[in-house]
């Protein structure tokens, strides 16, 4: 569950410390680029990691799994960041305890979309599974495009029409993408660990998935918006529902696996690298980017896309067709045309 930094609104006194950070980036712009280079790399390797962990040969682990230990990572990261920040060992706990354990109505209010990130999650490990790296990485763009739709429903925002022009043509590039015809028939159902590929399955978990992202993200700036809590302890709050709920989806859909073969089957050394990056990449990309705009968001997200085709091509032997080019092309101009900032009369 990893909160998505182009849509959140925060706080009055985290306005002014991301202020401060794009002072600093001005006075330094090395961290700008630096924020590029991160930026992408966090976008593109953790589903090329994802897809490496489940085409590997052998046992392959159980997901549901590495979801409830990413989430308690992520507890443990915000837990450790607070503390960081408070200093006083006494304090902190005064502070959990009367921002969580005193106010359980406003800690109720993020289990909804502590529920729809662990369940999006869950999405991305069928969705990667069922796709290649490259073609999931194009089509979960529309994520743009749901959160784009939510927040003009749920906030009310408006979007000109250079921005829903944009939309338009990421939902056609990611349509040809989807829709180029196979080569070779039997790609319909190839290999993948143990199991097989579906790419019909990949498709309705990715479009799922990005149903959940944009809802959400969106109902998430609506509670930061409306309370004054940081967005550690948001996590933090997130974070224990996430625990509790992907327990209880790993119990129901994985518990008699889990009871037979056991918590950790199948865990290997790369297991253990994509959950630490699911649990500390969202982190590492709040704090990140406080140094970067709108457009280089956008370009980082451009990046990562050519980048893992790339790494698809020589590591998973993707071929890259001509209408997956002119697809991805279209996907590419798309997000940094959402990106440009608004013109002001």
């Amino acid at each position: 569950m990893s909160l998505p930094p182009k849509s959140i609104s925060v706080p009055v006194e985290m306005k002014q410390g991301a202020q401060q950070s794009k002072s600093a980036a001005k006075a330094n712009p090395s961290l700008k680029y630096w924020s590029l280079v991160i930026l992408t790399i966090q976008n593109a390797s953790l589903i090329l990691m994802i897809r490496y962990s489940r085409i590997l040969p052998g046992d392959r682990y159980i997901t549901s799994t590495a979801v409830v230990l990413a989430e308690l990572l992520k507890v443990c990261a915000c837990l450790g960041i607070t503390l960081f920040q408070i200093k006083d060992f006494q304090e902190w706990l005064r502070h959990l305890h009367s921002n969580i354990i005193l106010q359980p109505i406003d800690t109720l209010k993020v289990a909804v979309p502590s529920l729809i990130y662990v369940i999006q999650n869950n999405l991305q490990y069928v969705a990667i599974s069922n796709l290649d790296a490259a073609t999931f990485q194009v089509t979960y763009q529309l994520k743009i495009l749901t959160t784009a739709i939510f927040s003009v429903v749920m906030l009310g925002k408006h979007l000109n029409r250079l921005k829903w022009i944009s939309l338009l043509i990421l939902f056609i590039g990611v349509a040809m993408v989807q829709l180029q015809p196979a080569k070779i028939p039997a790609k319909k159902t190839q290999s993948s660990g143990d199991g097989t590929q579906n790419p019909m399955v990949g498709l309705l978990a990715v479009i799922a998935s990005s149903l959940c992202s944009g809802f959400a993200g969106v109902y998430f700036e609506k509670i930061l918006k409306g309370t004054p809590g940081s967005i550690w302890l948001r996590n933090i709050q997130m974070g224990i529902f996430g625990v509790f709920l992907g327990v209880g989806g790993m119990l129901i859909n994985d518990g008699s696996t889990v009871s037979k073969k056991g918590f950790l089957f199948g865990y290997s050394t790369i297991v253990w690298i994509v959950i630490s990056m699911q649990a500390f990449g969202g982190l590492l990309v709040a704090v990140v980017v406080k140094y970067a705009d709108n457009i280089l968001k956008g370009f980082a997200t451009s990046f990562s896309i050519i980048l893992s085709c790339i790494v698809s091509v020589y590591i998973f032997s993707f071929t890259v067709s001509v209408q997956f080019l002119l697809g991805t092309l279209l996907v590419i101009m798309a997000i940094v045309l959402y990106s440009r900032p608004e013109v002001t009369q």
